[in-house]
Formats: structure tokens, sequence, C-alpha cells
């Protein structure tokens, strides 16, 4: 029962994984430019935070815990076959903002619904088997989306062969949802739930939420779409407490965190269209962002290993910095070789490269948090640090919009520059610390 449920939620995930990118390269089909897409990245993150605790608190307030996600798995299924029917900019750009709407109100509720039921010592391996499912799916769509729009293009225009690949996303999203229906646990308030909560003395959905708070998984899919936050619940944020108690050295890590998605937002937001000049269309890029997720994925036990070897935070400002200084080398990469056979070898290892780095940059960024951080406001500050992610993505991404007015050069340069200077002021605050806090200690946190 329990494998099938993941399943289903990883059918869903194909649709995000491939929806993450078809949209986008559908509006440059349909006439948009880098500008439009910063405003499609910017609507598809602001809607995150707000989507997750909305309807985390209804799930809450009403027991009801199928239903949402039930809901989230029918709008991805609905939107993904109707955008391609869309031929205005703006209706898609609404779609898309409802399609990741959907998704974030989903995740802190798969989540709690994961645990549900379980011993508390099996709560992080089942929250990373999740985790797993969405990330395996996330990639799925992005395979399938080279593979559908490779073969496509050879019959049709790309458009069509886009509109190809949404009908394919939707039917997938459509079968995942038919299998939630079956197998998806009940909810707390019926009978079954009732039964099995008492048999294995479940604990309160507070006591759930806080260590949901405490154990931020691993995002995949942040590595190439960070507009949106990790998975979080942020139900149980309490903004004052947490500011009243905020250390200077925390304070000043978030102002990072900040200014680093700021420059992830300004950079991923109009890529889709500056790789479609540059001569990729549908099938390079979906192959160069396989390229980026799957070293991601692949890295993130490794990442574990070079921070216990040189230390946590020089380990958090080296993936900083070679992200940072791949952004622009993008930019020149393009111009110099475009899609020729040595330009794609280039983009391959650039993009490479920058999948890589997230993976140190997503372990070693919540073992910092959780190690700057009083025990009392933990969990309020990982969920800061997952709104953080989601607002800076989002500025970022309307920032890269607008500068791509003055040339693809100057957004990737300028967005390098902003990690850069992150990452400046994250190894100036190593400086300050004490002691460099143990790798050893603080890396199991984010495992």
């Amino acid at each position: 029962m329990f494998r099938r449920w993941l399943v289903s939620w990883g059918l869903a995930s194909v649709a995000f994984g491939g929806g993450s990118l078809i949209v986008p390269l559908y509006v440059v089909e349909l006439g948009g430019d880098a500008f439009t897409l910063g405003l499609l990245f910017a609507a598809s993150s602001f809607v995150g935070v707000p989507g997750a605790l909305v309807f985390g608190n209804l799930a809450d307030r009403t027991g009801k815990r199928r239903v949402f996600v039930l809901v989230a798995m029918g709008t991805t299924t609905a939107t993904m076959a109707v955008i391609p029917l869309l031929t205005d900019i703006v209706a898609v750009i609404v779609a898309y903002a409802v399609l990741w709407l959907g998704f974030a109100a989903a995740v802190p509720v798969l989540t709690l619904l994961v645990v549900a039921g379980e011993p508390e010592l099996h709560w992080s391996p089942l929250i990373a088997k999740l985790n797993e499912y969405q990330g395996v799916g996330w990639a799925l769509g992005l395979a399938l989306g080279f593979a559908i729009t490779g073969v496509g293009t050879r019959y049709v225009d790309t458009i069509t062969a886009q509109r190809i690949f949404f009908f394919a996303c939707a039917a997938s999203a459509g079968i995942g949802l038919l299998a939630a229906l079956r197998t998806l646990p009940p909810d707390p308030g019926t009978a079954d739930a009732t039964a099995e909560r008492a048999a294995r003395r479940e604990p309160s959905s507070r006591r759930l939420r806080r260590f949901v708070r405490r154990a931020p998984g691993l995002n995949v899919r942040a590595a190439s779409f960070p507009f949106a936050p990790a998975r979080f619940d942020p139900r149980g944020l309490r903004p004052r407490r947490l500011i009243d108690r905020f250390t200077p050295q925390l304070a000043t890590y978030f102002f990072a965190v900040f200014l680093v998605f700021t420059g992830f937002g300004a950079f991923f937001a109009p890529l889709p269209a500056y790789l479609t000049a540059v001569g990729y269309g549908s099938t390079g890029t979906f192959a160069l962002y396989l390229a980026l997720n799957v070293a991601a994925a692949l890295f993130f036990r490794r990442a574990s290993g070079l921070i216990d070897g040189y230390g946590l935070f020089r380990a958090h400002v080296g993936g900083l910095f070679a992200r940072g200084l791949a952004f622009p080398a993008v930019a020149v990469l393009g111009v110099s070789l475009g899609a020729t056979t040595v330009g794609v070898g280039g983009f391959t290892l650039l993009f490479l490269l920058i999948g890589l780095t997230w993976a140190v940059i997503a372990v070693s960024a919540a073992t910092i948090v959780t190690a700057l951080t009083p025990d009392a406001i933990r969990g309020e500050a990982l969920g800061m640090y997952g709104a953080l992610v989601a607002v800076g993505g989002g500025v970022g991404g309307l920032l890269g919009g607008w500068l791509s007015t003055f040339g693809y050069t100057v957004v990737f340069a300028v967005a390098g520059g902003i990690v850069v200077a992150g990452a400046g002021i994250v190894a100036l605050l190593a400086r300050r610390l004490p002691d460099d806090p143990s790798a050893e200690e603080t890396t199991s946190t984010a495992l």
C-alpha cells in the first residue's frame, strides 16, 4: 500500500518536473521574451509559502489530508492539459501559478501524511523516501521531455511537439491521481485511521509538524528551479518570536541566503529563452536541465563526505563561489561557441558543475542554519530559511527578467556577482565564528 502511494505521487512529480521547463519553453514559442519568463517564474515563486500556509492550516482544521493531496493532483492534471490549449501568455502565467500553488499546498500535507501512523524512529527514512520518489519523478519528467520533443520535432513543428509533451504530463498526473484514490492512507478522522493510530500510538499533529520543520529534505527540484521553498511546514512559524531570538550570526546568514537565491533566480528565470536563442531548442534545453538535476541527485550523499573533509563553511562557500562563477561562464560560452559540438560539450560540463554545487549548497545550508540557531527556535529558523528561498527566487526572477533588456551577458554576470557577494558574506561570517561547526555533528541533521 505504502509503495503504491509513493508511486502515485512520483507520477504526479513527472508532470511537475516536465512542467517546470516545458511551460517556459512554450511561452518562448508563443512569442514571450526573457522579461516575460521573469514574470512567469516570479508568479510561481510567490504562491509557494502562502499556499503551503493556507492549505496546511485547512488540512489541520478539517482533519482532511487526502482531499488536499487529491485536489493538488487533480489540479496538476487539469493545468497540464489546459495550458497547451492556451495562446495568451498572461493566461499561461496564471495557469502556471495555479500549478505550483497545488504543489505548494500538497507538499507539507504529504510530508505529514507519510509519517502518520508510523513510529517516530521511522520518520526520517520515510520522509527521505518521499523526497526520493519526488526527485525521481522530477528527473523522469525532464527525460520524457527530452525524448518526446526530440522525436516529435522530426515530424511536426516545435510548438506541436511541446503540446504533445504537455498531454503526456497530464496523462502521467492523471494516472497518479487514479492510483492515489485507491492507495492514499485514510484521513485521521476515519475509523481505519483511528484504529491504526491507536495501535501505533501516533504522536500529535503538533509534534509531527515540529519534526517536519526540524528535518528539511534534500530538494533536488531546487537545483534548477529555486523559486519555491524546499519541503517544510510553515504553520508553526512565529516570526516575532523568531526575530526576538535572532543571533547576529543567524541574521547575517539569512541575508546571505536571500542574496544567493536572488542570484539563482536571476540566472534561471531567463535561461530557457537564452538557450533557445543560442540554438539549443526544446530538446537540447531538456538535455542540459536533465544533466544538471541528475548530477545534483547523484552527488547529494558524496556532498556530506566533502563537508566532512573540508569543513562545513569552507565547503558551503566553495560551492557558492563555484556556482557564481559558472553563471557568467554560461553567457561567455554561448556567445563564443553557441550550439556547436565544442559548445555542447562545454555547456554540459558547466551544467554538471552547477548541479554538483547545488548538492553541496543544499546539504551545508540546512546544517548551517541548524548550527547557528538556538534549539528553542530551530524549527522556525528552518522554516524561515525555506521562505527566504522562495522570496529570493521570486525577486531574482523579476530582476533577471528586467536585466535581460540589457542583454544576457549582463543578466548572468549580475546573477553570478550576487551569488559571489553572498558567498563573501558567508566567508566573513565563518571567520568571525570561534570555530567552524563540526561537519560530522551537523551534516546528519540534513540527511
